[in-house]
């Protein structure tokens, strides 16, 4: 997603910035076994797998510009869902 035309335009960031953004974090996360399974959930089933993996990973936040399509499945598992900016922020506090 992050690569998409679109998403490369609004973060004003080359596609090779992207990719080591993206190594990044592969470099750092860790495997999940997926422990249950939440179907349906989430306003669009489409990230129900999303959901899935913060909830059997035992996040702390989801971060995504759609929040409308997470805010309320996610509330019933103790998961905040961030926009970008307020994960920033977020993080910055916690440094």
């Amino acid at each position: 997603m992050l690569t998409r035309p679109e998403h490369l335009k609004a973060s004003d960031l080359l596609i090779n910035d992207v990719n080591v953004l993206l190594d990044a974090v592969a470099a750092v996360a860790e495997p999940l076994r997926l422990a249950f399974l939440w179907r349906p959930v989430a306003r669009d089933q489409d990230d129900d797998m999303v959901l899935e993996a913060a909830v059997n990973g035992q996040a702390d936040a989801i971060v995504t510009f759609n929040t409308r399509d997470f805010s309320e499945a996610a509330v019933r598992f103790g998961i905040d869902v961030l926009v970008p900016g307020q994960a920033w922020k977020r993080m910055e506090k916690h440094k």
